[in-house]
């Protein structure tokens, strides 16, 4: 047994699949692929279940994982208690965000403190937000509302109705909210499954009697503006995260509109290493503080 091979099992594991895990990795996805396999093959033991579309962890496969999450995550530990012995005036810190405007404030303070840290933004979904950091695939997420996970530290950063929008060339424009029974018969934009405002939007829907079935899905939230400007469908966000778009027009959803909570997490095991635990302490002071 070597240790990359765990290495390749554990994070196929985590993220979900093999070409995520070679992505995690800036590995190929065969050399993943090979590496797991030959676990398996040393050990006579069937890990994960695969097919043309899917991988499906076993149960044996889940009670290595029990034992990987424990040694990996001591490895990062021992990794970022080294790191800690260096300046605070370098490092990364790595973010993943369902939407990054919830933290722009955030981010200047900490930049306006320690300009020498680089910090790395991308963008995911519900999913992928928490997948990422169970992955250690990144240090602090935005989630699109509060979650209840134990492994979980969260600090909350507000909450804003969901809004639709639509084309202003659309005809829809003129109106000035929808109901439910409305918007099932429009064509509708919805952001990809693992999206919390899509759950959310389904949520309110069904609790109102009307189930709502997209015309199209996009993948990301500016993926789904441009083509909502474009198409003449009708999105949804919330209100925080409408912005500012000559193309777009705002309409109300029926009251009470689904909330949209905003929080900021991290792993409660990681939450202690220095540069997280300074950036979520930050995020719970006001910024004329700040």
């Amino acid at each position: 047994m070597r240790h990359v091979q765990l290495r390749a099992f554990h994070y196929v594991a985590v993220c979900g699949g093999f070409s995520k895990a070679a992505a995690h990795l800036n590995l190929s996805q065969p050399a993943i692929s090979d590496q797991v396999r030959r676990l398996e093959d040393s050990y006579d033991i069937l890990l994960f279940k695969r097919d043309k579309r899917n991988v499906a962890i076993t149960d044996q496969g889940r009670k290595l994982l029990e034992i990987t999450h424990r040694l990996f995550g001591v490895e990062a530990q021992a990794f970022e208690m080294l790191n800690e012995s260096r300046t605070f005036g370098d490092g990364n810190l790595r973010i993943i965000a369902d939407a990054a405007h919830h933290i722009t404030d955030i981010l200047r303070r900490f930049r306006a403190r320690y300009p020498g840290i680089n910090v790395d933004i991308r963008t995911g979904n519900t999913a992928e937000v928490t997948t990422a950091l169970k992955a250690y695939g990144a240090d602090i997420g935005v989630l699109g509302g509060v979650p209840a996970r134990k492994e979980l530290l969260v600090v909350h950063l507000g909450a804003s109705p969901l809004v639709a929008f639509c084309a202003k060339s659309s005809p829809h424009a003129r109106n000035t909210g929808f109901t439910y029974q409305q918007l099932a018969t429009l064509p509708l934009v919805f952001r990809e499954a693992g999206s919390k405002t899509r759950q959310k939007l389904e949520d309110a829907a069904l609790a109102a009697g009307v189930k709502l079935r997209p015309a199209i899905v996009a993948e990301g939230r500016e993926a789904l503006r441009e083509i909502v400007a474009s198409s003449g469908g009708v999105g949804f966000v919330s209100l925080a995260e409408y912005g500012q778009d000559a193309r777009l027009v705002r309409i109300d959803l029926p009251p009470p509109a689904p909330q949209m909570e905003e929080s900021l997490v991290c792993l409660k095991e990681r939450s202690e290493r220095r540069l997280i635990r300074t950036f979520m302490e930050l995020a719970k002071t006001p910024a004329d503080v700040g």
